[in-house]
């Protein structure tokens, strides 16, 4: 089995999807092959962070009591407590308890979407260190846009955006293939003196989203969305230069 192969076949691989012949391959390859093991290795992290129970907010105790509470208390004006009939008081339970649901649900949503972002910002420090480690930082090694910008067409179902930053200190080096997030994504290097910059590249369906950060490692790395793109950049530059390289992308056209 070839890494292709394995690729086509890792997320089965890391559901308990496949047949034993195909898993007793996938594991041989995962054995032999360190590329592939590291993808296998973060999927299963990804995996795990999306089904672990504590994404989902449990109810604190007494909440029904305080709820009922609550709701004779809006029942009472100037002393006087007035009587619903049973449909009205049935009314105002359910919007209480729609209520309480959706704050419930906004809770735990957040909470995913935060331990996934976690998740992919863990890739992405993995990959830039891989990438400086391996003798594989470019697929593509120029510093013309017009040259690195075309090479990825027909091997991305997306156009990245490929910005010359050279008269402003941030040079393009190339570019390469990358897999992250459960995808096929463009990985864009720039040098800032002796420093290396891997910007990660791939569309969302998600709304635009202001600059985050996140540190692991030693390693810098930001991430925001725009025009329904995602953009995470990496490196061990100081986080005030790797700011202003995020910025110039987000202001680029």
């Amino acid at each position: 089995m070839n890494c292709r192969e394995a690729q086509e076949l890792i997320h089965g691989f890391v559901d308990s999807e496949l047949g034993l012949v195909l898993n007793l391959e996938m594991e041989r390859h995962m054995r032999e092959c360190p590329g592939c093991s590291g993808t296998d290795e973060r999927l299963h992290a990804m995996h795990t962070a999306v089904s672990d129970n504590s994404l989902y907010f449990q109810p604190p105790a007494g909440l029904e009591d305080r709820l009922r509470t609550r709701l004779r208390k809006v029942n009472s004006v100037e002393g006087r407590v007035w009587t619903l009939s049973p449909s009205w008081r049935g009314i105002g339970i359910a919007a209480a308890l729609v209520l309480c649901i959706a704050g419930t649900w906004q809770i735990a949503n957040t909470r995913q979407r935060s331990s996934i972002t976690e998740t992919i910002g863990q890739e992405v420090v993995a990959s830039h260190v891989r990438s400086l480690m391996a003798t594989h930082l470019t697929d593509v090694p120029s510093s013309d846009q017009h040259t690195v910008k075309p090479w990825f067409n027909g091997k991305l179902d997306f156009s990245p955006v490929v910005a010359d930053f050279a008269d402003r200190g941030f040079v393009l080096a190339g570019g390469r293939l990358d897999y992250l997030a459960n995808r096929a994504v463009a990985a864009l290097v720039y040098r800032r003196r002796q420093h290396v910059i891997n910007l990660f590249t791939w569309p969302t369906s998600q709304r635009d989203m202001a600059i985050r950060a996140f540190d692991r490692l030693g390693y810098h790395a930001l991430n925001w969305n725009k025009s329904h793109v995602t953009y995470w950049t990496v490196s061990d530059l100081n986080p005030e230069e790797l700011r202003q390289f995020a910025d110039m992308l987000r202001n680029h056209e």
